[in-house]
């Protein structure tokens, strides 16, 4: 091979690399800010999960094990953020490419500061939590589905293992993910029907989903002794219910009830559902909690709560619907004391325990005078970019841009299917939206991307 040859190929080596260390460190600004990957009330579950080799209600022994093996053993909790941030890149590559915008190092750089700037994402790539997988999930989903054929034979397996591990690392992906691949059928019918030029596949988001669906309980399991999914379902879906107020309307009315120990405690049931999930004095304590047998009772209570009020909860779920979708500030509960986690880090992870309680975080360094300021950026653009997906909808269908207007329909399907998953069905959070709604501002600055290459009279570039 001549120099000539070797020099542009060096070249563009060292671009991709200056770009990956460009994006890796606006995604990681966060952490290396705080000097210790951030970290939240169920981190200590999943790292525990692990530890301890027990299935831990509502944490994945998956993502536990992400952990565990990213560390390289616990040893170093910059590997597990350092891979999330490489897949976030991956992600955004594969979006400006199989849509036909510049993707180089270059472009690949810009767009991913971006979105730090702007957005939460770096909050999320850089905290020790299954939450940045869950929008890489539904990029993941959106590309095997509708952009099937400009991607490599590689590039399909690993979206497919990347949005199988979403789905492995959390109930709420997996449940988000079954909602796409319905809402990917529609998109199929309806592009066929209309004559749109994008090529809808069904088949690989299909796939994907049923592999989730049956490999949970099959590796729990073979790894656990215990099948089923990740325990704890049934006990946020109760927690909803005593926010909006029908499990106490129901036990007022319908105790004393044989099997319903909850009745003997009703007068202590709390107002809000954190109250209900986490407060030292809540009856739900005292009926075991999240492992002393206390699921079976809400499940039973929740399908009876359900059944006498249906009206009621279809109003309800529809209140918190709408509250999650307008809930999208960074940081929520970062600056807690996250006592389980604490325990976790500098008992059963000693070795870590020195850098770890020197963070920022562990100092009471997170807190409103970094919120604040943050969310006044965060916040209306979160916003407007929701609303915004629906206009570039509209706009790109009639304009027969029917893969713009498809990728602004799906992602507004994504983020109310997810408002609905942990609004309705838990309880409205900021952390459940946010970590998710800058997608919604990704699609809308690759759509501004085309209009800006539009104007200059630039196409979109070949497949």
């Amino acid at each position: 091979m001549s120099g000539a040859a070797v020099a542009p190929r060096w070249r563009r080596g060292a671009a991709w690399l200056a770009a990956l260390a460009v994006g890796c460190l606006a995604l990681l600004a966060p952490a290396l800010w705080n000097g210790f990957a951030l970290v939240f009330f169920d981190t200590g579950g999943y790292v525990g999960s692990v530890l301890e080799w027990h299935l831990v209600p509502g944490r994945s022994l998956f993502y536990g094990l992400f952990l565990w093996l990213t560390s390289l053993g616990w040893l170093t909790f910059w590997g597990p953020i350092l891979v999330q941030s490489l897949l976030v890149l991956w992600i955004l590559h594969l979006m400006l490419r199989c849509h036909r915008l510049p993707s180089g190092p270059l472009p690949l750089a810009v767009l991913c500061t971006t979105l730090a700037l702007v957005t939460g994402v770096s909050w999320y790539a850089g905290q020790l939590m299954p939450d940045i997988l869950v929008s890489l999930t539904v990029l993941a989903l959106w590309l095997l589905g509708c952009r099937w054929p400009q991607l490599a034979r590689g590039e399909r397996a690993g979206l497919a293992v990347l949005a199988l591990f979403g789905m492995l690392a959390h109930m709420s992906c997996l449940a988000l993910a079954m909602g796409l691949v319905l809402v990917t059928v529609i998109l199929r019918v309806v592009a066929a029907n209309r004559g749109w030029a994008t090529e809808v596949r069904v088949l690989p988001a299909v796939a994907v989903v049923l592999a989730g669906l049956l490999l949970m309980p099959t590796l729990h399991r073979v790894l656990m002794g215990q099948g089923g999914m990740t325990p704890g379902g049934p006990v946020w879906v109760f927690g909803r219910l005593v926010q909006d107020g029908l499990a106490r309307r129901w036990l007022d009315e319908h105790c004393p009830a044989a099997n319903v120990r909850l009745c003997a405690l009703r007068e202590r049931l709390p107002a809000t559902a954190d109250e209900f999930l986490w407060a030292e004095t809540s009856p739900f304590r005292d009926l075991g909690g999240w492992e002393g047998g206390a699921e079976s009772e809400l499940r039973r209570l929740s399908r009876q709560v359900v059944t006498a009020y249906p009206a009621a909860f279809a109003w309800h779920s529809l209140r918190f619907t709408g509250e999650q979708l307008v809930r999208v500030a960074t940081g929520e509960d970062l600056d807690e004391h996250h006592a389980a986690t604490r325990g976790v880090f500098s008992g059963l992870l000693a070795g870590t325990a020195p850098a770890y309680n020197a963070a920022r975080q562990q100092q009471g360094g997170l807190g409103a005078q970094v919120f604040v300021p943050l969310n006044r950026v965060h916040v209306p653009v979160a916003l407007l970019a929701t609303l915004a997906l629906a206009l570039i909808a509209i706009a790109g269908l009639r304009a027969r841009r029917s893969g713009e207007g498809l990728l602004a329909l799906f992602v507004l399907a994504a983020l109310l299917g997810n408002a609905f998953i942990c609004g309705a069905l838990s309880n409205p959070h900021d952390r459940y939206q946010s970590r998710l709604v800058w997608i919604a501002v990704l699609v809308v600055l690759m759509a501004a991307a085309h209009r800006i290459r539009s104007l200059r009279g630039i196409g979109p570039l070949p497949d």
